[in-house]
């Protein structure tokens, strides 16, 4: 392990008043471990548009915090899509997480709008003729459910950098071989724009078991193990959570890897606890 690795956070726009109310009480609690920026997801088929564009704007105004907007190509056509991106351009912002984004619940598989972006590498060409956005996209270590091979899904990242993306973050997984073998396969094809890998503490195991499923990650048996008996354990639960998660940050350390995006689930204790681990201290810390 060569040094502190760099960190982000991602968080998804709040329901109500008290949820908004509970994200700024997490990302205070957050800001001091020094970020390299904190995204917004959208909610499915772009639902969340609206707030996700009043908190992201809210951040950059408002904390000392840099603020990254996701934006996917779902349920609006492209003048829609570049009229947000010129706002959040006029905001300030100047980090975008540009992502295909998947059909609403219950609409089958997804379907280009029509007149909109297609796919994240058209929506990232389309980012770049609003600004000059720092672009980050989606990379998936065990291939997106709707690819269909391994290849295909690496020819997609490629077209995505290709058009002016900045760096890819990974989709969560859980063992650090399963990243490892994907760094490698894009080695050999010819991807060398940074891969930042994805990090999901375990909040919730029949949940994560659901996401998996929908995403294509694999949950490995041991985790399984591990959890079980658990459900009406939360302290427990956390604490091998942290260790878990901790673990593989650190495998992942010792093969060179600097830099981790969390996916928070808007609960900060998780990530706090990670970040200790991996000698990232709260810049309040550091100063004393």
């Amino acid at each position: 392990m060569s040094r502190i690795p760099t960190i982000s956070f991602e968080f998804f726009p709040p329901k109500d008043e008290a949820g908004e109310a509970k994200l700024w009480e997490t990302l205070e609690r957050l800001a001091p471990y020094g970020p390299r920026f904190v995204s917004v997801t959208y909610g499915a088929g772009g639902s969340t548009r609206e707030r996700t564009s009043r908190i992201v704007t809210r951040i950059k105004r408002e904390s000392g915090l840099e603020p990254a907007a996701h934006l996917t190509c779902v349920g609006a056509a492209r003048d829609e899509v570049d009229a947000v991106s010129r706002g959040w351009w006029d905001a300030g912002i100047r980090h975008v997480v540009a992502l295909r984004g998947d059909a609403p619940a219950g609409t089958g598989k997804y379907r280009p709008h029509p007149g909109g972006y297609a796919n994240a590498a058209e929506l990232t060409a389309g980012l770049r003729k609003v600004g000059d956005f720092e672009i980050s996209v989606g990379a998936y270590p065990e291939s997106h459910p709707d690819s269909p091979s391994p290849a295909a899904d690496l020819d997609n990242l490629k077209r995505k950098l290709d058009a002016g993306a900045t760096r890819a973050i990974t989709q969560f997984f859980f063992e650090a071989e399963t990243f490892l073998r994907f760094r490698d396969r894009c080695a050999a094809a010819g991807i060398n724009a940074p891969l930042v890998p994805g990090i999901l503490p375990v909040t919730n195991f029949r949940k994560v078991v659901e996401f998996s499923a929908a995403c294509g990650a694999t949950v490995p048996a041991w985790m399984a193990e591990l959890f079980e008996g658990l459900d009406d354990d939360p302290e427990t639960r956390q604490l091998v959570a942290a260790t878990t998660a901790s673990e593989l940050c650190l495998a992942l350390m010792a093969e060179g890897v600097e830099d981790f995006h969390f996916y928070t689930l808007n609960r900060p204790q998780l990530a706090a606890a990670i970040c200790r681990r991996l000698g990232v201290r709260p810049e309040l810390d550091a100063a004393a």
